[in-house]
């Protein structure tokens, strides 16, 4: 009897197992399939009145990483279409010399914006964060009714619901991320998703 019950509860553990792992699948598959959607180009002038971009990875020496300098590229190109504010999101990480909103900011200036167009937020750790910090350096200037978000095009669409869920009339632009990280950044934004599901559904406390 000891014996039956041990087998079946090991069929229960490894079922709940694979079933996991089916799921997990499912979220990545998801996450693909909406990612080629994501708008790569530049919207039209119409449909922003302000730019957000999330921030990444700052290298030793202060500069952006290769996936945050593709971000900062794209927002540049749409800010070129259209002088709007600039918002750049990021704290400073353990290993990064500075908050990733002033290596952005830096960046930003470097190819040309004015210091007066670019607001920074050095606060945040999560896209959560830099959504919510993005807000408030907005809502008090005049004009801004539409808000374009840059991020890497696997992130865009979770962005974008979260964007949806603090009431944003938002656009979205995703910049390219590198062939090699592709499986590490899917695997981290499918995790990513199951806490914004359990967050906004289960109402866990999860930031």
């Amino acid at each position: 009897m000891k014996q039956k019950k041990g087998h079946f509860l090991l069929r229960l553990v490894i079922g709940i197992i694979v079933l996991l792992i089916v799921l997990y699948a499912g979220v990545v598959a998801m996450i693909c399939i909406r990612e080629g959607s994501v708008q790569k180009t530049v919207p039209a002038v119409d449909s922003y009145d302000a730019i957000i971009v999330l921030g990444a990875q700052v290298t030793p020496d202060g500069s952006p990483s290769v996936q945050l300098g593709w971000r900062l590229d794209a927002a540049y190109e749409a800010w070129e279409q259209k002088h709007v504010p600039v918002v750049v999101c990021g704290a400073q990480g353990n290993d990064e010399p500075m908050t990733e909103a002033e290596a952005m900011s830096l960046y930003l200036g470097q190819k040309g914006v004015p210091a007066e167009y670019i607001l920074k937020d050095p606060d945040s750790f999560n896209t959560n964060q830099n959504l919510k910090n993005a807000a408030k350096l907005l809502q008090n200037l005049p004009g801004i009714q539409k808000v374009m978000i840059v991020t890497s095009d696997y992130h865009v669409p979770r962005a974008m619901a979260l964007a949806g869920d603090l009431g944003f009339d938002a656009c979205g632009m995703g910049s390219p991320c590198k062939p090699e990280y592709w499986i590490k950044n899917h695997a981290r934004e499918a995790l990513a998703w199951c806490k914004y599901w359990a967050r906004k559904y289960l109402h866990l406390p999860l930031e």
